[in-house]
C-alpha cells in the first residue's frame, strides 16, 4: 500500500503501480506518409496533459506542497 493511502481504498489496485506508460501506435503508412510529422506532434499535445498531471502529482505532497 502506498504511504498515506489506506489498504482498502477503492482504488488501491491502481494505487499500486509504479510505473506508467502512454503508447499510440503508428501504422507503416503512417510514418511514410508527408504529414507524419504533423500526427506526431497531435499525438505529443494529446499527451501532454497526462505528462502534466503526473508532474503535479510527482513533485507534490498530499497538500499540494512541493517535495
Amino acid at each position: 500500500t502506498p504511504k498515506g493511502f489506506e489498504a482498502d481504498h477503492a482504488d488501491i489496485d491502481l494505487l499500486r503501480y509504479k510505473q506508467f506508460i502512454v503508447v499510440r501506435k503508428f501504422s507503416d503508412d503512417q510514418v511514410l506518409a508527408p504529414d507524419f510529422h504533423n500526427l506526431v506532434i497531435n499525438t505529443f499535445s494529446d499527451m501532454r496533459p497526462f505528462l502534466d498531471y503526473m508532474t503535479e502529482i510527482l513533485t507534490t505532497d498530499a497538500n499540494g506542497l512541493e517535495i
